[in-house]
């Protein structure tokens, strides 16, 4: 084992508090555990190191021997230079590693309780509902605690009794050299209790497939990928533990008219020619109704304008956004031969001489062209 300074392995500071020595070491823990890191001896050993580092550090006594006399002063104590000192490896990192592994806390008896799994229901609305907001119903197919057996898995009148193989404890310790290990008992699956007279409508299991109908109160503002938490209404636990969470992700349909962009919403709007030429005024659509637009003359297209606060207010707060129009000239198609006529008559009297005062980009745009080849030629 690396006689490394301690507080140099767990990358903190001599005055560094519990809590904080604490994080240190699950982060440790979490990244260089054998079961994370097979076959890699390097992340075993400082797996090793970082533990051996925490167990003298959080022992206040110890801690004080190490910090006068180094680790001569706690060379010969219990925990230091490996897993010594009587204790297994399940009770020096049960605390830690029960919520990085997913481990359940103790019930009554000893045994693991765990929680229930949670759940993802992924519903679909409309912008306006996104907007403003909606209350909806949904129905789930959920496994619920046995109302024939209150949960338990035993035939009523029955109840379920103590493993014995682990005693009621759902862990057995497995002797593997020096190390003591905890397992899960493979006799009850760590529940500590066995059923010798199953419930006949669950089967032993304690749950039931059940459809529940859930009230969901959207808020205003919401977008695609967030998600709503129903506390609770997870699937129920087979060991006693608590239900798991619902949580109902938001989809947002595709709108005919309207697109998304954070608070902003975005919308293109086709206009005819005379409009843009000339000017005018054009009827546009909001999420509240129609809007009048001052369209100015000489406007060309893919020009945006601005509507302020006829966006979204976003659900976790902040200034409404605005609906930003983009107008699209529109070429005119199934002519007349009078109207022909008029734009041929129009097309002349803006062409030649006049180009450069009618069409300032299309002159621009051929003077570069012009002077690309003059070069090429040069």
């Amino acid at each position: 084992m690396s006689q490394r300074d301690y507080y140099e392995v767990l990358g903190v500071s001599k005055d560094v508090s519990d809590a904080d020595l604490k994080k240190a070491y699950r982060r440790l823990a979490m990244k260089y555990h054998p079961d994370r890191n097979p076959d890699d001896e390097d992340a075993s050993e400082k797996f090793k190191e970082a533990k051996e580092a925490h167990e003298i550090l959080k022992n206040k006594e110890k801690r004080a021997a190490y910090d006068q006399f180094g680790h001569a002063g706690v060379s010969n104590q219990p925990g230091a230079g490996g897993f010594g000192g009587g204790a297994d490896i399940n009770d020096i990192f049960g605390d830690v590693f029960g919520d990085i592994f997913g481990g359940g806390r103790r019930g009554g008896g000893g045994q693991r309780v765990y929680r229930g799994d949670d759940l993802q229901y992924n519903l679909e609305i409309t912008l306006e509902e996104a907007v403003t907001g909606t209350s909806t119903e949904i129905n789930i197919p959920n496994l619920v605690a046995c109302d024939a057996c209150d949960g338990n898995g035993a035939k009523r009148g029955t109840n379920p009794t103590s493993c014995g193989t682990c005693h009621g404890v759902g862990q057995v310790r497995m002797q593997q050299g020096f190390f003591s290990v905890q397992q899960t008992c493979p006799s009850c699956r760590g529940k500590g209790k066995v059923i010798t007279d199953p419930c006949p409508k669950c089967r032993g299991q304690g749950r039931t497939q059940k459809e529940k109908k859930l009230a969901v109160k959207i808020p205003a503002g919401v977008d695609n990928g967030d998600k709503i938490r129903l506390s609770g209404e997870g699937e129920a636990s087979d060991s006693g533990g608590p239900a798991g969470d619902l949580y109902v992700a938001i989809r947002v349909k595709k709108h005919p008219i309207f697109e998304r962009d954070g608070a902003d919403l975005l919308c293109t709007v086709p206009i005819n020619y005379a409009t843009a030429a000339i000017g005018g005024e054009l009827e546009v659509p909001t999420l509240n109704g129609r809007v009048k637009l001052k369209i100015p003359a000489g406007t060309q297209t893919e020009k945006s304008f601005r509507l302020r606060g006829k966006g979204v207010k976003p659900v976790r707060g902040g200034a409404v956004g605005d609906l930003l129009t983009k107008v699209r000239i529109e070429t005119p198609v199934n002519l007349t031969a009078e109207q022909r006529d008029l734009l041929q008559k129009f097309h002349d009297t803006i062409s030649g001489s006049h180009a450069q005062k009618h069409s300032p980009q299309a002159h621009s745009w051929l003077g570069g062209v012009k002077k690309f080849f003059d070069e090429l030629r040069s």
